[in-house]
């Protein structure tokens, strides 16, 4: 079970997420991986409680095998991504080129 007052730990090496994230202009760019140090330094608790973050949950989209729930967050201004998680680690998915994008909607 993972620690209540854990810190959120970041798994960044799906490769989509990567490609995605890679593909941003460098001003989104600098703000996505802004956010990202910040939920490094962020308990779960605090990560769910974030109103800069919004971290919900997508029912629109079935999980794959093995999770639970795929969630939605803001990464940027503009943009929200998908993750989930396991344990204490935050496992991100995709970078949405817009918001519709994320919950599987267009």
């Amino acid at each position: 079970m993972p620690g209540v007052g854990a810190l959120v730990r970041l798994d960044l090496n799906n490769p989509v997420f990567q490609a995605h994230l890679f593909a941003l202009q460098k001003p989104e760019r600098n703000a996505a991986v802004d956010t990202l140090r910040k939920i490094r330094q962020l308990t779960w608790v605090q990560l769910y409680q974030d109103q800069g973050l919004k971290w919900e949950k997508i029912a629109s989209v079935k999980p794959p095998a093995g999770v639970d729930a795929i969630y939605s967050m803001r990464i940027t201004q503009s943009r929200r991504c998908t993750a989930y998680r396991d344990g204490d680690f935050i496992r991100l998915l995709t970078v949405a080129p817009d918001h519709d994008s994320t919950y599987g909607k267009k």
